[in-house]
C-alpha cells in the first residue's frame, strides 16, 4: 500500500481520460482541473469488496469536499451498471465506464492479481491522489478496503498541509 502502480509514477502528470459517467456525460481529467482528484480503480459493481469501498468513499464525500477534493470510481462496468449501483448504494460521487479499459492501463491498474489461490487477468484495486494541477500526488495499489478511505483523507490532509 502506498506504492506508485507501474503504470503511474508519484510526481508524474496524470495520465488523461475520457469515460462515460454515471450521469450519462463524458467526463475527462480536466474537468476536476483546480480540485484534488481522489481516483479509484475497483473490479466489479455488486461485489461485497467493491460496495464496501464505494460506501466507504460515500460517507467521505463530503469531508473530501471541504478539503477541496472530489472522488471518481472507475471500473470496466458499463454506465448503465453504474447508474443501477449508484441509485442502489445512493452514492454521492461519480462513477466512470472503462469498457475498453484504455484508462485502467494508462494507470496500470489492469493486470495479473491472485484470486483465491489462482491467477487471473483483471483490475488492481488501486486509488490515486492527484493535485489540483494535475500531478499524481500519492498512489495506493491492491488496495485492502478496511480502513482505506482514512488512509486517503489523511494523504490529502498532508498534500494540502504541505502547499502552503
Amino acid at each position: 500500500m502506498g506504492q506508485a502502480n507501474a503504470g503511474v509514477e508519484v510526481g508524474a502528470k496524470a495520465p488523461k481520460f475520457d469515460l462515460e459517467s454515471d450521469a450519462g456525460k463524458r467526463t475527462t481529467l480536466g474537468d476536476f482541473a483546480g480540485k484534488w482528484l481522489v481516483l479509484y480503480f475497483y473490479p466489479k459493481d455488486n461485489t461485497p469488496g467493491c460496495t464496501r469501498e464505494a460506501i466507504d468513499f460515500s460517507k467521505a464525500a463530503l469531508q473530501l469536499e471541504k478539503l477541496g477534493g472530489a472522488v471518481a470510481g472507475v471500473s470496466k462496468d458499463s454506465a448503465k451498471t453504474h447508474c443501477g449501483f449508484r441509485d442502489k448504494l445512493g452514492l454521492k460521487f461519480r462513477l466512470l465506464a472503462d469498457e475498453t479499459l484504455a484508462a485502467h492501463k494508462a494507470y496500470g491498474v489492469w493486470g495479473i492479481k491472485n484470486m483465491y489461490g489462482r491467477k487471473v487477468e483483471g483490475t488492481i484495486r488501486s486509488t490515486f491522489l492527484i493535485s489540483p494541477g494535475g500531478k499524481v500526488v500519492r498512489a495506493w495499489s491492491g488496495v485492502k478496503v478496511d480502513g482505506h478511505v482514512d488512509a486517503v483523507l489523511e494523504a490529502l490532509r498532508e498534500a494540502k498541509a504541505g502547499e502552503g
